[in-house]
Formats: C-alpha cells, structure tokens, sequence
C-alpha cells in the first residue's frame, strides 16, 4: 500500500520563494536606501557650495569612528569572555534535565549566538558613543582657561572638558563589563560552571577567575568614577545656602567622603582579585556589603547630619567664602564681572534748561515703536500683496549727512502665501524667487499724519544709503526652495519688481547671477531633489536647466546654526546695508553648564519677554558660561555665510575651531562699514541682565539675606490676565554717566517679589556701538554700567508709570476722545533714558483705524519726569511743556507740526494711497478746534483739582460745568472730522 508522502512526493520538500517577491524585495531595500542616500548627498552638497564641507565630513567622521570604538569596545570583550566562558566548560558536567534541554534547544544556534549577541549589543553600544563624539572632540582640542577653581586649584579647563570626558569613558566601561560579567554568569550556568543547589554553590576555577577579574576592573572603574564626583561636585546647583557648586557641608562631609569611597572601592577590587587567586568568595561579599553601608553612612548620613546640626544654625558664618566663591565665579562666567557700578542720585524736579547738557540725546529720542510701525511699512511701501514685512522691525544705525542716526529697519521680504490664485508650483518656486529692497526710517521723525519718515524705501529702491544690491534672496520669509539661474541668452523668468507706469508698466523680472545653491544641471541630483522635496516637477519641469541651483534652508539664524552647530545662535537677526549688499548679522554665542561654582540658567526662560515669548532655541540642560564669540553675517543675495571670530580669548571657541579648522574668519577682515553695524547682542544682555538681577551683589552676607534682589520689570502696555512677560531691551543712541553719546543697549531694574513695590532700584546698559567707519572695535564696546539708585527715594519704575499716564484725568480725558468711533489707541514702547539728572520716560501714542486696511499712526507724545507729566502732539513740544516751557534742547521732531501741508518722506497720505501731500483748510480748521477744545477741558480738570484742594465746592462745581462743555464741543468737532475723513461718527452712547 502506498503512503500518502509517497503519492505526494514534493510534500515534504520546501517551497521555493517566487523570483517576483524576491526582486520586489531587493527594489524595496534599494529604493529605500537610496531614500536615504540622497538625505546624505543633499547635506553634502549643501554644505559643499556654502564652503563648510568641512564641517559636514568632521561630523561624519567623528560619528563613524566614535561608534566603531564604541561597537568594539562593546563587541569584542563581550565575544572573548562568551568564548572563554564556553571553551571552559566542564566537558562531563552531571546537569539537570532542564538544562539538558535548554542545552538541546541552543545548541544548534550556538554558534551565531556567540558572534550575533556581541554584535547586537556592540550596535546599540556603538550608537550610545557615537551619540557623544563632540564631548570626545572637546577633549581631544581641550584648552585651558584663564583661571582655576578655588577648592582644588585645576584649571578650569579641566572641568569644562575633560571630567565630562572621563565620565562618559568610566560609564562606557561600566556597561561593558557588566554585560561581561551577566554574559559569563549565563554561559557558566547553562552549561554547568556554576551550579546552585540549594544552599551549595559551585563555581568551576575557570569561570571564577572570570567573574572575579571582572568585578574587580568593574570596581576599578566605580572607583575612578566616584574619585571623579568630586569635581563634579563644583558644577552641581545646590539645594541650600550656595546655589552652585560645594558649600562647607559638601568641602568637609560629601568630597571627603567621596575620596573615602573611592579608596574602599579599590579594597574591594583588590578583595575580587584576592577570591580569583585563593577561590574563597567570603572576603569579596564580605566587603562588597561593608561598602554599601560605607556609601550609606559617609555619602548620605555624615553630610546631612553636617548641615543640619552644624551649617544651619551658623549657615551666613560657615558658608560665606562658599557663597563669595559662587558669586565670584558666577560674575566671571557670564561676563559681567567688570560691570561699571555707578550709585546715582537721581533729580526728580523740573526745571527750564534742565536738558541743555544732554542735547544730542534728546535729539535721538526714538519715537518710533518698531513693535507698532510695521503696520506702517506693509501699507506704505509693500506696493504688492506678496511683499511683507515682519512684525517686529529691528532698530540700526546710519550715518546721513555726517550724523549718526538711530533708525528703524526692516527687508521687504517674498510672502508667497498672498499669491492667491497665482499659487502653481511654477510661480511658486520659479518665478516668485525673492523679496526686493530695503525700507529705513528715522527713529526720532515723524510725518504729518503720524507716519514714519522714510529714509530708505520705494520701488525700485532709492534713499539715502546709496546704491546697493536691493535683491533678498535669502531672508526670514522665503519660499520653501526657489530655482534660480539660466543659461547666458535665455529670458528672465524672475519677477524682480512691480514697474510703475513711467518705466512701462509690468513687471520687471531678473535672472540670479549669483552663487547661492547647489546646482541642478544633472540628472541624479534633479532626482535627488525631487526626492527630497517629494516634488516630480524638479525632474520633469522646463524652468529646470543646465545653469539652474536650487535655493533652500534660506533662513540666515538656519543657516549660521546648520554651520557652526556648537553655537547657540540669537534669536534676532537683523539686516544691513553693507559695501553695497544687504546683509544679515546674526550673533553666536558658546556656551557650557561645566564651570565651577558658577549658578546654571535656563537661556530660553532668561531671554523670553513680549518680542519673544517663546524662545525656540537654547541648551536645553542649561547653560552657566556663555560669550558672544561669533558675529555671522550672511549675504541676502547668494546666502554666502561668513563666521567672524570676534571673543579670540574664549576657549570654547578656541576648541571648537580646532575642531573645525578654517571654519571662522579673523575679525580683522571686518570691512569698516560691516563693523560700524555690528551691535551688543539681545539675547547675551538679557542673560546678563537676568544674572544681574542677583549677583550686583557681592557681600555674601547680603546675598544670603536675600533683601536686595532685583527683577526686570513686566510690559507695562501688557493688557492680558496672564503674568507679563519681560520689558525687553531698547536700543537708543544715549549718554550714560559721563560717557559720550553712543548707540546703547539698556534695561530697567524693580524690587524682586510680587508685592513688592514696582519702583526703580537699577539701570543696566551697554555700549553697543562695536566700531565705526574707522574700522576699529570701540574700546568700550561691550562695557557693561549699573547705576544703582537711592533706596531712600521713590523712583516710578515702568509699570507705576504706566498706571500714572492711564490715570491722569487731562490724558484720560483726551484719550477717551481720540478713541471714539473707529479707531484704537497703542500705547507704544515706554523708554526709560537718563538725562536731566534724572529719568526722562517717553511713551508715543499711536491711533489705529479698525478698518482693515488701517495701520497704527503716531498721534500724541507721553513724557514723564519724576511726578511732573506732558502731552502733545510732538515729542519737541512735550519736553518744552514738562520743563517749564524750555527743555534747552530739541528733539529729533523740532518744527514737525501734525497739522501741516506736508508728508512723510515716502509722499503718501496716512491710508497708504497716493496723495498730493496737503490737507483741506477746513481739516485744519477743525483740528485746530479740537485742540483748542481739549485744552479747554484740561484747563477745567486743573481748576477742579485746586478748588477740591482749597475746599471751595462752587468753584469746583463750576469747573465742571466749564469741563462738561468743553468735553460736549470736543466730541462734536470730533464727529465733524471723522465724517470729513469719510468715517462714519459713532452711534449715540459709544
């Protein structure tokens, strides 16, 4: 009879794989690494055409061979020790029929286990050390710094580079003889050298000559670890009386008992070495629990039991020198140990003349808010839907007509989310390629309906920073990629700007000429791209040609990061023009959280306020050392980037150029020009500023009281529930102390604590004027000055005075008129300036329509000094008004009347639609009126109050009766000229 695997004889047989699922397979793994192939290739030649290879192949190369060591050192004593473990075995061990079986079920798969196990742990031990080749790389370019720590003497260097090293190396072995030891236990096990039963234990002498070697170059390894946590210990935030670093309790309990661990951790090792020679186990587990009650009592016990009982009740006696070493290194870290501090008596009263001595700073008072303005910009000079500016303009410095003046600048850059139905990837990425022009206006001028006075702007470019390279390429709203360049002969294809009917009408369009991507001119990389990109149009489309690059990664603070990854870059770029090109300047800052003693931060939370909220970038473990030592300029035409060394004395910088050799350029090849735009960073002065808020002091027992610490002040104009944010920094063009005139960065200082009592306790600026045409770097740029004011004398911080202008009865009164019907009142930025003796606060107030073409117009000027306070139309006539008629100095809108016949400097009316720059005699008329009406109520509030303070109620009754009538004629005339401005007049009760 015939079986049924014998009528069926390809039963048994195994099924052959289709060639169809096995080429499908070898496609898939094909294309799935060439994916990731062109990921590589594209970076590569990213980075090739900016010129920083260099960078790209030391990251590479550092990773490769950091996870080769890390894969051998893991791999191959994992292997020996599973060999040696094996080869070892007892030949004729008696085992239980489990293992029997366990050993039945392995063995066939021995042999791959024994080189696959090492191989997979060798791979996730490989990417852990390739994770951490920049701490390698630091340690290999280590460097020394300019100081030593104040316990044991090192160079601080030693801190910053090398425990961190020695660390992660320590730990590294750690885990490698761990899984050496686990490895040997489980082989021994399974085939009988070790063996429990009950309470006997065997070890064959083999595996415990293994085990015990192990254990001990494990304990070895512990031990230098834990010798390392002493040094550790100088960079760790403390949780009492000294914020950083080892306090008394630490130097005389916890280090000591570090150096006692360690040393009995070595005993212990030598005690494993002792159990492999004599093959007792007994002195091993004998001192391996002495240790863990050792670790208990002199790592936990001792130290507490020296802080609670001897540090705590004498903490401002016994922590003193811990407290000034931690200020003292604190200060040095963050750059702020030379601060200039200067304690200031501060005038209060006004009187005419007061401002004679401080003339040109009045005369560079900026009025205008870059926060607000922009609304100004986009409707005045965008011309097109396509154009944008950002929200927040930056604030430079020019020098027109042999003057330096502060202005307010901003990049007309691409937005091609406005193209609407034009939105076809041929416009997209081809034809809208870039943004044209810079726009510049005077920051103490205003035009006649409260608009910015433009120095810079229009279409094509023209203005007083001469001829330049008006292209924007690459800038802060750029498309995702554009595809510029074309052979010599071929038509324009980019739109470069809207042509007014003089030149034709249409469009002008251009063609990039520059160097500015990686080229497109074959095929593997239009296909790399179009990968990249997930667009087929890279390869299919006709606007691609051989002369074609490809524009991407066009955001210059990107850029500059994707460059030199070791800085922490600023979160402001701001725009130049420089040598005739637009350029953007972008600060880079080196940062570590390994100096001793010095009290880490969180950078993002230090440098967060209203124009930055939400800060995106910063150390995420925290910093405690920074220093600007990069200022990176990059060009908006081509993106080219160029790395300035500016701090040559920083170590860290020195470390990292090291690393990566010929990546930065000496500052001495700063053109003249580029220096005189350089600028003290935001984001460093709100770090040193947040440091400040504590370490201005210096006696440790004052510091440890804690009674003199400082915060920044919140936003005053801040209308939300929430907490405010910071104030941010202003720049302005100012005197400071006895200092000359100079563009300055500058802060405010408040009590610390929430009720305290919102008063100025502080005033930190600094010279950030780096150079100027002379080409050399200021001496005081970068000079840091504290000026402390009397605690005996009430000096309205920003917030109080705020509260004072919004409760004002004369400013309330005309406000409440200004807002009536459409519009809105802005309160600008409130500045804060010395001068007179004192603090002079200026805030500009603007309108806005709500229509929603409408932008913010500068209506009104706030000024404030001591308890005496202004308003008018001008800042000019505010100051004349606040010191008794005569300032005895002018500001930068002397003679700038609002209700003229002339315009702003771009010659448009306040709507942004051409105009031909006058005003009907009847709006003059009528303005003129409601001036006269407005005075008229003030006059009636100041009657008021002084018949309420002489108790006279029928002068004060008719005093209102004055301020009703006078408030009726001003609403009336204010209807008038909003109907004569073609708005409607509001509903009865608004």
């Amino acid at each position: 009879m015939t079986s049924s695997a014998e009528k069926r004889p390809d039963a048994a047989a195994p099924r052959k794989r289709s060639p169809l699922v096995l080429t499908l397979f070898v496609v898939i793994a094909v294309a799935v690494a060439f994916y990731y192939f062109t990921g590589f290739y594209t970076d590569y030649l990213w980075f090739d055409q900016l010129g920083f290879a260099n960078v790209l192949q030391v990251r590479w190369i550092s990773i490769a061979v950091m996870f080769a060591i890390g894969f051998v050192a893991m791999a191959v004593p994992l292997l020996a020790v599973m060999q040696v473990a094996f080869r070892t075995r007892p030949m004729y061990a008696q085992l239980s029929s489990q293992l029997d079986r366990y050993q039945e079920l392995i063995e066939p798969l021995r042999k791959l286990g024994m080189v696959a196990i090492p191989a997979v742990f060798g791979l996730f031990a490989g990417a852990a050390a390739a994770s951490r080749w920049e701490t390698a790389q630091l340690w290999l370019n280590r460097q020394d710094f300019a100081g030593s720590d104040p316990q044991f003497g090192l160079n601080i260097g030693f801190f910053v580079f090398e425990v961190p090293f020695y660390q992660q190396v320590l730990g590294f072995a750690q885990l490698v003889l761990f899984a050496c030891f686990a490895a040997t236990i489980a082989i021994a096990y399974l085939y009988g050298s070790l063996r429990i039963s009950g309470r006997d234990f065997r070890v064959a002498r083999a595996t415990r000559i293994m085990l015990a070697v192990i254990a001990a170059l494990f304990m070895l390894a512990l031990a230098a670890n834990i010798w390392l946590n002493q040094y550790a210990a100088l960079s760790q935030q403390g949780s009492g009386t000294v914020r950083s670093g080892a306090g008394f309790a630490a130097v005389n309990a916890t280090i000591p008992g570090i150096q006692i661990m360690a040393v009995s951790v070595v005993l212990v090792a030598i005690a494993f070495v002792v159990t492999a020679i004599i093959g007792r186990w007994r002195i091993s587990i004998i001192g391996t629990s002495v240790l863990v009650v050792l670790s208990l009592v002199v790592g936990i016990a001792y130290p507490a039991i020296i802080q609670r009982f001897q540090v705590d009740p004498s903490a401002i006696t016994l922590e003193a020198d811990y407290i000034e070493r931690n200020i003292q290194a604190t200060r040095d870290a963050y750059g702020v140990s030379d601060v200039n501090v200067e304690p200031t008596n501060t005038q209060t009263e006004t009187e005419a003349g007061q401002l004679a001595e401080d003339a040109q700073t009045t005369a560079n008072l900026r009025i205008m808010d870059p926060a607000l303005v922009s609304g100004a910009f986009q409707n005045l000079q965008s011309f097109r839907q396509y154009y944008s500016f950002p929200e927040q303009l930056n604030v430079d410095r020019y020098e027109i007509d042999g003057e330096i003046v502060d202005t307010v600048i901003a990049v007309r850059e691409l937005n091609v989310d406005q193209l609407g139905n034009e939105e076809s990837w041929i416009n997209q990425h081809t034809v809208y390629t870039h943004g044209y022009g810079v726009v510049a206006a005077y920051g103490n001028q205003r035009g006649p309906e409260g608009q910015p006075v433009f120095m810079q702007g229009g279409v094509p470019t023209s203005g007083d920073l001469g001829e330049y390279e008006p292209r924007i390429y690459f800038g802060q709203s750029t498309p995702e990629y554009s595809i510029v360049g074309a052979p010599e002969g071929d038509g324009d294809r980019e739109l470069d700007y809207p042509r007014s009917e003089e030149e034709g009408a249409g469009n002008a369009t251009t063609t990039f000429s520059g160097d500015g991507g990686p080229s497109l001119g074959g095929l593997f990389n239009r296909l790399a791209y179009a990968l990249q990109f997930q667009s087929e149009q890279i390869l299919l489309s006709d606007a691609v040609n051989e002369e074609s690059q490809i524009l991407y990664n066009r955001d210059p603070v990107d850029r500059v990061q994707a460059v030199a990854p070791y800085l922490t870059v600023d979160q402001t770029a701001y725009p130049a023009v420089v040598d005739g090109k637009v350029v953007w300047i972008v600060d880079g800052f080196t940062t570590t959280n390994a100096y001793p003693y010095s009290s880490q931060i969180n950078m993002s939370a230090a440098i967060a306020d209203t124009t930055n909220p939400n800060p995106s970038n910063g150390p995420i473990e925290g910093i405690n050392y920074i220093r600007n030592s990069v200022k990176a300029v990059v060009d908006a035409y081509d993106g080219s980037v160029t790395l300035y060394a500016w701090d040559t004395e920083d170590p860290m910088l020195k470390a990292w150029t090291s690393i990566y050799p010929a990546s930065v350029t000496p500052v001495e090849e700063m053109s003249a020009d580029l220096l005189s735009h350089v600028r003290y960073p935001q984001d460093l002065f709100k770090v040193q500023r947040f440091i400040l808020g504590e370490y201005h002091v210096t006696n440790p027992g004052t510091f440890y009281s804690g009674d003199d610490q400082w915060r920044t002040p919140g936003e005053p104009t801040w209308s939300s529930d929430n907490p405010a944010p910071y104030q941010p920094p202003y720049y302005l063009t100012m005197s400071v102390g006895e200092s000359d005139p100079a563009f300055t960065l500058y802060s405010t200082y408040i009590p610390s604590g929430a009720d305290a009592p919102n008063v100025l306790y502080g005033y930190l600026s600094v010279n950030a004027d780096a150079g100027s045409t002379a080409g050399e770097v200021s001496e005081s740029y970068g000079q840091l000055t504290l000026q402390q004011l009397p605690k005996d004398q009430s000096v309205p911080g920003p917030g109080q005075m705020q509260n004072n202008f919004n409760t004002d009865n004369a400013i309330s009164v005309e406000l409440n008129i200004l807002e009536r019907g459409a519009t809105e009142v802005m309160r600008g930025n409130l500045l804060t300036v010395p001068v007179g003796g004192g603090l002079l606060y200026v805030q500009p107030v603007y309108l806005r329509s709500t229509g929603s073409t409408s932008f913010p117009v500068l209506r009104k000027i706030l000024v404030a000094f001591g308890d005496e306070i202004a308003f008018a139309d001008t800042l000019d006539e505010a100051l004349d008004i606040l010191f008794e008629g005569d300032s005895g100095a002018v500001a930068g809108d002397e003679g700038q009347n609002t209700d003229s016949d002339e315009t702003g400097g771009d010659g448009t009316e306040g709507d942004g639609t051409e105009g031909d720059g006058t005003e009907s005699e009847e709006q003059q008329s009528l303005q003129q009126q409601l001036d006269q009406a407005l005075a008229d109520a003030k006059a009636a509030i100041d009657e008021r109050t002084a018949a309420y303070a002489e108790n006279d109620l029928v002068a004060a009754a008719e005093a209102d009766a004055k301020l009703q009538t006078a408030l009726e004629e001003a609403i009336v005339i204010s209807d008038r000229i909003a109907e004569a401005n073609g708005e409607s007049p509001p509903e009865d009760g608004q």
